[in-house]
């Protein structure tokens, strides 16, 4: 069953197990575009089990082969459905606990936390990467501020109720927040 499309991979699920494969870009020679793939898939599943051994809950990865990802289907809600004050606060421990191990998700948002068993799992790792500088976790923080902004009407709340997990379990929270405030600013007037 097909489950997305996004510009760099499909998502389907097969016999209950997702399966992500990065789709070829025509524009590249063949070579490269398959070398891309294959560095991206690989880097994409050491840094899913990274975040896991690291405290953050996310699908756990059966299998890497090419340029596809097999990996646990979590059956849930996506998180924009079910989202709240206290959701918030969790996904602030969450990505606390994924900034303090160097790792920065890259798509923060709502459509990629998956609500399951009264657990938040974190999915779509397709641009994650390594980087515990203050400009990284910042940019992490903006766009998930963004997307309260954009789908949650009560999103003052939920920005301070995710500052209060990501401060409860990230030492440097204090220092990002205000560098997520000086990124905003930048883009107001840029």
């Amino acid at each position: 069953m097909y489950l997305a499309r996004g510009a760099e991979a499909v998502v389907i699920l097969e016999e209950s197990r997702v399966i992500k494969e990065r789709i070829p870009k025509n524009y590249r020679l063949q070579d490269i575009d398959e070398r891309i793939r294959k560095e991206r898939t690989r880097a994409e599943a050491r840094l899913i089990s990274e975040a896991r051994r690291g405290g953050v809950p996310t699908p756990i990865i059966y299998d890497i082969q090419d340029f596809r990802i097999e990996m646990q289907y979590i059956e849930g809600s996506p998180l924009k459905h079910v989202m709240d004050e206290e959701m918030s606060k969790k996904v602030g421990h969450l990505v606390g606990r994924l900034h303090s191990i160097g790792i920065i998700h890259g798509d923060l948002t709502t459509s990629n936390m998956i609500f399951s068993n009264d657990i938040i799992y974190l999915i779509d790792f397709g641009l994650a990467y390594m980087d515990s500088s203050l400009e990284a976790q910042g940019v992490d923080v903006h766009v998930l501020f963004q997307t309260f902004e954009s789908t949650h009407s009560e999103h003052e709340k939920l920005i301070a109720s995710f500052s209060l997990g990501y401060r409860e379990s990230f030492v440097s929270a204090d220092d990002v927040i205000e560098r997520v405030k000086e990124i905003e600013k930048r883009g107001r007037y840029a």
